[in-house]
């Protein structure tokens, strides 16, 4: 059976919409928008999407900017420029680092660290609305299976003193068959 132009075209937008990467972006810009609607509402109005650049990539403990630019993928005059909107709202801070005077460390300020705890509700919010909306199981299964994809394709998203160290020694174990 052959198909019309009109058929053709339908099917080739179908498939450019309804696709993985379409769908990881969708459900992600869903719960971004919902994270940052539930920040709002917290207090958070200074805050803005682009600023989860920073504080997905921060940590608890001082960093470097060159090195914050790096985890983040952007260019360190982009994580400048945020570090200074976050550092004039009060969120962050920057030290002379101790091991190179030349050099500028990142923190939390106190305010930062109220931040982080508040995010980290919302996001348990947002994922309590999913959970009822989809089910719990499906989406501790979605989960799952996106971390599991994650480690298999060895997307080193974290850095490595993030990474559990309970899950770094059962992992470096070698197992016997």
């Amino acid at each position: 059976m052959t198909r019309s132009v009109a058929e053709t075209n339908q099917a080739i937008a179908y498939r450019l919409s309804n696709n993985l990467p379409r769908l990881l972006r969708e459900f992600s810009r869903d719960f971004e928008r919902r994270i940052w609607e539930g920040m709002v509402k917290r207090g958070y109005p200074d805050i803005r999407p682009s600023h989860s650049a920073v504080f997905a990539n921060l940590g608890m403990g001082a960093v470097r900017v060159t090195e914050l630019a790096e985890r983040a993928r952007v260019t360190q005059q982009a994580m400048g420029k945020m570090l200074k909107e976050l550092e004039r709202t009060g969120y962050v801070a920057r030290d002379i680092d101790g091991g190179d005077k030349r050099a500028k460390e990142i923190r939390l300020t106190g305010r930062g660290v109220a931040l982080a705890a508040d995010s980290l509700a919302v996001v348990d919010e947002v994922r309590a609305y999913y959970a009822l909306k989809i089910g719990a199981e499906p989406l501790d299964l979605l989960e799952a299976n996106l971390r599991d994809a994650v480690k298999k394709l060895q997307l080193d998203y974290l850095p490595e003193s993030w990474v559990d160290p309970a899950q770094q020694e059962a992992e470096a174990t070698p197992r016997n068959p």
